[in-house]
């Protein structure tokens, strides 16, 4: 029999991908802080991507030392925001968030990314149109459905969603309205497990075979770019 990977490789392999989530955590954190000030209280933004930060155990020294980077109180690099659109295999609408310090590259490195794996890069505006940005507060099968829904109602929730193959539920908010809802569920014994601003296709597109293969392909290629941030598609059936 083969042996697996040894300890050190695997604790190597979990300390790069921890090392990816701080890195791109730490860019967000910057932005945030640069376009809305450094003050988590008044900046939405900040606030959600503190907490992002928390959630993996990041050290407060790490994230005010990222607030006075991009506040100016450090030296520290100027990061641009920059969102692609295009189609994977299979005319899967695929969107790619980026915080960049050099556009030059990331167009470079996405538009090659989606011609490795069948698909084409479009212009702005192509495919955001099908999607909508929203709050998302997850919970797993088992939660307390009741409770759930009545503290969102109350916490000021669009809409909470409950599904029926697992019961796992989900608590969706406006992007303006996530962090004050998000607080008020932790206020209430009821802190998700996961919870993020993401976006979310209104309506999906289903691939199999090959074309499933490729776009699976394709978003790990994206998400595993230094540059990107995030990764949102509209494909069903990827398993």
């Amino acid at each position: 029999m083969g042996r697996g990977p040894s300890i050190e490789a695997r604790k190597n392999a979990q300390d790069a991908m921890r090392g990816k989530i701080f890195t791109k955590i730490i860019r967000e954190i910057s932005v945030a802080a640069r376009a809305g000030g450094g003050d988590p209280a008044g900046n939405p933004r900040l606030r959600a991507a503190i907490d992002k930060g928390l959630d993996v155990n990041m050290s407060k020294d790490v994230i005010e030392r990222a607030i006075k980077k991009a506040t100016g109180e450090l030296e520290g690099v100027t990061y641009e925001e920059i969102r692609y659109e295009g189609y994977g295999a299979g005319g899967v609408a695929v969107i790619v968030d980026c915080l960049t310090d050099n556009r030059v590259r990331t167009v470079a490195d996405v538009r090659h990314a989606f011609g490795k794996f069948g698909g084409n890069l479009g212009t702005e505006g192509s495919v955001a149109f099908m999607f909508r940005k929203l709050g998302v507060l997850s919970y797993a099968p088992g939660a307390d459905e009741e409770r759930i829904t009545e503290a969102a109602i109350e916490a000021g929730a669009d809409d909470v969603v409950v599904y029926p193959e697992d019961g796992a539920i989900d608590v969706l908010t406006s992007p303006e309205a996530f962090v004050q809802v998000k607080a008020a569920m932790d206020a209430a014994g009821l802190p998700p497990g996961f919870a993020e601003i993401t976006m979310r296709a209104d309506n999906d597109t289903a691939v199999e075979g090959e074309a499933a293969e490729q776009v699976q392909k394709l978003l790990r290629w994206l998400e595993d770019m230094d540059d990107v941030q995030n990764v949102y598609s509209n494909a069903a059936g990827l398993g």
